[in-house]
């Protein structure tokens, strides 16, 4: 296995802006980093098993993605447009309180089976770094822990980025919700063409 190179597509499509970590800066901006520690867990734990699913049914996924990748990619961009309108209409944390219902660790769980984002990194790191060196139960296990953890530490340094930041971010939060929705924006465009 070529490690430098995998450790290298890890961590850069990891750490790259996409629905988990943007999503976990505002919340994290929004609510504190401790009301968002849920959302994180969340996303760990449904990007594990997306790591899980890729690990075992890389093969079947590989030949029947390119028959739901268009519906896949269309809900997804539904989905993140969703979410760009939720965040510009949010309101801000004083009148906000109770309204963190997206917070939480099934929301995040749940983010990950309709984030091509990550579906697509998870068929590509197994298909292309782990399966053609490791195949035995063991090795895909703990390859999906680690391209799991990695997807956990990316979150939740977004999420710190946005906790550090909050007063900042508290007295330009209109602008700063209309940045991370434009992002989410992107991201729906992004993959809608990309």
């Amino acid at each position: 296995m070529p490690l430098v190179t995998f450790l290298l597509y890890v961590f850069v499509t990891s750490f790259t802006p996409g629905p988990n970590n943007i999503m976990a800066m505002l919340f994290a901006n929004k609510y504190g980093f401790k009301r968002t520690l849920k959302f994180c867990l969340g996303v760990g734990a449904g990007f594990f098993v997306i790591m899980l699913l890729s690990s075992y049914f890389n093969l079947l996924l590989k030949n029947f993605i390119p028959k739901i990748e268009f519906i896949m990619t269309v809900l997804a961009a539904i989905y993140m447009l969703y979410l760009a309108t939720k965040i510009i209409k949010s309101k801000n944390k004083s009148e906000d309180e109770d309204g963190d219902k997206n917070n939480r660790f099934l929301s995040g769980m749940l983010l990950q089976f309709i984030n091509p984002k990550g579906i697509l990194y998870g068929i590509t790191a197994v298909s292309t770094f782990i399966i053609p060196y490791h195949t035995s139960n063991a090795s895909l296990l703990f390859f999906s822990l680690f391209l799991a953890f990695i997807g956990f530490l990316s979150t939740m340094s977004w999420s710190v980025f946005g906790s550090l930041f909050q007063k900042f971010l508290t007295k330009y939060s209109s602008q700063f919700n209309i940045v991370m929705a434009l992002l989410l924006v992107y991201s729906a465009i992004s993959i809608l063409v990309g």
